[in-house]
């Protein structure tokens, strides 16, 4: 019989995993990323493991507020094209199809 477990275990476990596959990462790594459109900058300020947690929830209306309050947007040339010269590192998350990227520097 299948041992199911109280949501608050299962979403310790899911954050715990998200958590181990967030890695620092230099910015020139996640190019061929960018070129297809598929990274995400995340502000400082916000969690960036909870914010993988509700992207993998698909929490769309929690993702769509911080997206319209400037707190998650699709990395701009401008900022690409810093990090690049910069050689940055940025931390990084994989929640398909995005990476989702947080300068901390």
């Amino acid at each position: 019989m299948p041992v199911t477990r109280p949501l608050e275990d299962q979403d310790a476990l899911e954050r715990a995993r998200i958590n181990q596959e967030t890695a620092r990462l230099p910015w020139r790594e996640l190019q061929r990323f960018f070129a297809q459109g598929r990274v995400i900058a995340v502000v400082p300020e916000l969690d960036l493991v909870e914010l993988a947690l509700r992207c993998s929830r698909d929490e769309a209306q929690t993702i769509a507020a911080d997206l319209e309050q400037g707190r998650l947007a699709p990395v701009s040339d401008d900022q690409a094209r810093a990090w690049l010269e910069a050689d940055a590192e940025v931390w990084a998350v994989v929640v398909k199809p995005w990476v989702l990227v947080q300068d901390r520097a």
